[in-house]
């Protein structure tokens, strides 16, 4: 689901043909503004430094509509970096929508999500799934949103209910393996599927991976159960949720999360402690990691008059200083033409 955090994208075009680009993150690394030229045949733009510009740079190069103009912008967020909480493709999603004002596209949002992931391939080096690309551009108030990752179909799930709430913790921890492991995660899951005779693993049952399982390593072994597991709670959580049967759905968020830390082995111990904090208070339905793992945040469902007493709990229980953010289910990207 979308969550209610915006980047914003404010800005003007300019004449001579230069991006001029100033983020106010106080978390961005410097400097905090770039100046380049608009790309051209011949001269496309190239990753470099500052990092946060390659996530606004990979946007305009592969951006499908054109020629666009220069233009002054100033980026704004209250979207948590490195929180897992999909920073970087809300600034992917807002420089598209911002660039789909100054030289408008064919408005098709699955080719929207595809530039942004191809972005941050291309120019972030992070091989991403297509999730939160498809979620900042396709969010909708009061739904969360299935995504079939294969086919690129979307199904909305209601998620309306004002007796239940979302509680997004921040661990405020953030790891140093994200980077590598990544990668790493997804190649073992390729060796997996190559080994179980499959395209990926989305066509892989937990049959065939026990059948199989002389011929992986226990670790890729683990991984792959992961993958399996989490694409079978997934669905089964859409229908929990769609039945309002919160106590299933929590149950599921657990589960993934457990997995999550045993199996595929992306969780630390401080995210560890904010979930177990979390789920022993009474009228908390599940509570799991979110993001790419090794710090960030958490994600809780829980009873709205359960809220106050999660929160004191879990500020009490956690070693560290979390930050906490109560929300609904949001809309993804919008346009906002100012005087």
């Amino acid at each position: 689901m979308a969550l209610e955090m915006r980047t914003v994208m404010v800005g003007s075009p300019r004449e001579d043909g230069i991006i001029s680009m100033v983020t106010t993150a106080e978390e961005a690394e410097e400097p905090k503004r770039v100046t380049f030229p608009v790309p051209g045949e011949g001269s496309p733009l190239e990753p470099g430094e500052p990092r946060w510009a390659n996530y606004v740079k990979g946007v305009i190069q592969h951006y499908q509509a054109g020629p666009l103009p220069g233009f002054n912008a100033v980026i704004a967020s209250d979207v948590p970096l490195g929180g897992g909480l999909s920073s970087s493709a809300a600034l992917e999603v807002a420089t598209y929508t911002f660039l789909q004002q100054l030289c408008p596209d064919d408005r098709d949002l699955v080719s929207k999500a595809l530039v942004c992931q191809k972005a941050e391939h291309t120019f972030a080096m992070m091989p991403c799934g297509i999730m939160d690309q498809f979620i900042s551009v396709m969010g909708k108030e009061g739904h969360a949103l299935l995504i079939d990752c294969r086919s690129l179909e979307t199904r909305l799930v209601p998620l309306t209910d004002s007796n239940v709430v979302v509680l997004v913790t921040n661990s405020n921890v953030r790891h140093i393996l994200t980077g590598s492991e990544y990668p790493t995660r997804r190649r073992q899951c390729e060796e997996a599927a190559e080994a179980l005779g499959k395209a990926s693993l989305r066509e892989a049952s937990l049959t065939d991976l026990e059948d199989s399982k002389a011929r992986l390593s226990e670790e890729v072994y683990r991984r792959a159960r992961h993958v399996i597991g989490e694409i079978e709670r997934t669905l089964r959580a859409a229908e929990a949720l769609e039945s309002r049967d919160y106590q299933r759905f929590g149950q599921l968020m657990v589960e993934s999360h457990n997995s999550l830390r045993d199996d595929y082995e992306v969780s630390c111990p401080e995210v560890d402690e904010l979930v177990s904090a979390a789920l022993e208070i009474p009228g908390v339905y599940g509570s799991r990691m979110t993001g790419g793992g090794f710090g960030g945040c958490t994600v809780t469902l829980l009873e709205s008059g359960a809220a106050e007493k999660v929160l004191k709990h879990i500020k009490e229980k956690y070693s560290g200083t979390a930050t906490f953010y109560f929300t609904k289910p949001s809309d993804g990207a919008k346009a906002h033409l100012l005087p």
